[in-house]
């Protein structure tokens, strides 16, 4: 486990992304290519930003993503997968990409992608209830499924709400697609990117409390190459701080 604990946002974000290049790296010119999950949300926009502006060859990367509201249309304002494609993937000349659709039916078919290959690279957020994608509290650590349709909670969909993606709680939508827990841990290798005050809380539970399906994040401890990334706010309750 390393952490790291950045000015701001923006240094954050420039790190991050200068690890996951270097890495991405090695692994395409050790196999020819390389398979990466991405996070969306307010507290990757500066990753993905230094991740567009890296020397990464992005024409030999395959990009899958954690979650998506159920029966969510590309075209909201929330949609992830408008995010992405927004955001990110207009901007680069991926090899392939793979989106979550919100339609549960959909499941078995990326499942299947997802697994072809081992994913070399995961960039796991951490929610402000201490989720990871979009398992919220209890969730669940003994499916092996790859995503699962889970039930948004309360803490979740405020979250939602306060980063400006829906204009109330009664707007969230009260599930979604979500990669599991199992499967975000078989990434070879994971970079959490966790900037902002209101962020503090979860990091202080996700490094010091038992690991439990009630602070979700806790078992990114257990995993072998995890790289915590967070700025002065988001880490002020860190005990080495």
């Amino acid at each position: 486990m390393s952490i790291n604990i950045c000015a701001d946002a923006k240094e954050l974000g420039t790190r991050a992304a200068a690890e996951a290049a270097c890495y991405l790296g090695e692994v395409i010119k050790r196999n020819g290519y390389a398979r990466i999950v991405v996070s969306t949300g307010s507290s990757q926009f500066e990753t993905l930003s230094a991740l567009i502006d890296s020397d990464v060859d992005w024409g030999r990367v395959e990009l899958f993503h954690l979650d998506e509201y159920v029966a969510l249309p590309d075209t909201h304002a929330a949609s992830f997968r408008k995010y992405l494609m927004e955001r990110f993937i207009s901007k680069i000349n991926l090899m392939a990409y793979n989106l979550v659709d919100g339609e549960p039916a959909n499941i078995p078919a990326l499942s299947a992608k997802l697994r072809e290959k081992d994913v070399d690279l995961g960039l796991i957020g951490i929610g402000e209830n201490g989720h990871i994608a979009f398992n919220d509290p209890p969730a669940d650590f003994e499916t092996t499924e790859a995503f699962i349709v889970v039930n948004l909670d309360e803490a979740c969909k405020k979250q939602q709400v306060g980063e400006g993606w829906f204009a109330s709680i009664d707007d969230v939508p009260k599930q979604a697609i979500s990669m599991t827990p199992y499967q975000i841990m078989k990434c070879k290798k994971i970079i959490t990117c966790a900037p902002h005050s209101v962020k503090a809380k979860a990091i202080k539970a996700t490094l010091y409390d038992a690991v439990s399906n009630m602070v979700p994040a806790t078992l990114l401890r257990t995993h072998p190459d995890w790289s915590l990334y967070v700025d002065k706010n988001s880490g002020s309750l860190i005990k080495t701080f």
